[in-house]
């Protein structure tokens, strides 16, 4: 038997669905997956995501594929995927999550505390922007494009102090230490983004894919993706939007946690909170509830136009 997975051609999609397919093919002694590297938009398209369309430009042309049979699964970074899926398709399955942090790369300084005033910090997000101000006001905080190796070829290059990059991204492509001097920061004090760490595995409903897949589901990790996802959702959250949700459990327990954070786009005014409850759906809605009794609201209108 043999499925075709989709995936973009950066080196770490290429890793994150390498690892993927051998993972499905464990499971299944009659499995062969093919991998199928498709160009998107997001990786043709200069310039700021959040002013081109957001989240949908790395994920459009494999869904398109996937609807019409021409590939069977596609892996996507949770934190690129649209809570949004397109009629037909859907995420069989939620593999355990990878470390969720954010991590400071630089040689001056081992945390964003440690920085230098007026450092120059690199970053393509705007939620680890807002997040930076919120903490060191005094910061240069100047925006970055490209894959983890590009990224970290301008950081080099630029002479800057750090660079916020996912620790994930970084150990599965098997950078780090000494070529990498990364500094994990905790996620209490950088919230994750939304799926960081976390992998989706996209296919049709009802699929022999489907149904494939479905072995690699891990079940915590699911439960705090639908949180997350669930949070993003309620504020109509993508990267145009300063937003960082951490779910994570205990083990089978139904009791969960959840950090959030929501920034205006300014990033002068802010409101997080951290909140416990029983499953993903009754999470995220007392989450939300929290910002918005702090004046999310508030935020949100002056992200919009």
């Amino acid at each position: 038997m043999r499925l075709r997975l989709g995936t973009r051609r950066s080196p770490l999609a290429l890793a994150q669905s390498t690892l993927v397919a051998r993972k499905l093919e464990g499971l299944h002694s009659d499995l062969e997956v093919e991998l199928v590297p498709i160009i998107t938009r997001g990786d043709t398209t200069p310039g700021s995501l959040a002013a081109l369309g957001g989240k949908g430009l790395f994920t459009e042309e494999l869904e398109k594929r996937l609807l019409q049979g021409s590939i069977d699964l596609a892996v996507h970074s949770l934190k690129d995927l649209p809570v949004m899926l397109p009629s037909g398709l859907l995420i069989g399955a939620y593999p355990e999550r990878a470390d969720p942090r954010d991590v400071l790369v630089s040689e001056r300084a081992d945390s964003t505390e440690g920085l230098a005033p007026g450092a120059r910090v690199l970053t393509g997000s705007l939620r680890r922007r807002a997040q930076l101000l919120a903490q060191r006001p005094d910061l240069q905080v100047e925006d970055i494009r490209g894959n983890v190796d590009t990224r970290l070829q301008k950081w080099r290059e630029s002479g800057a102090d750090g660079l916020i990059l996912a620790a994930a991204g970084l150990a599965r492509l098997g950078l780090g230490a000494p070529d990498v001097p990364a500094h994990p920061l905790p996620p209490e004090v950088m919230v994750p983004s939304p799926g960081q760490g976390t992998l989706a595995i996209e296919v049709a409903n009802g699929s022999k894919a489907h149904e494939l897949s479905g072995l690699l589901n891990h079940p915590p990790t699911a439960r705090a993706s639908e949180a997350e996802r669930r949070v993003v959702e309620s504020f109509g959250g993508d990267c145009a939007l300063p937003l960082g949700a951490w779910g994570r459990c205990d083990g089978e327990a139904a009791t969960m946690s959840l950090t959030v954070f929501l920034a205006a786009v300014d990033s002068e005014r802010w409101v997080s909170a951290t909140v416990s409850a029983t499953g993903p759906s009754d999470t995220a809605d007392l989450a939300v509830y929290e910002l918005r009794q702090q004046g999310a609201h508030d935020l949100l209108k002056r992200h919009g136009p």
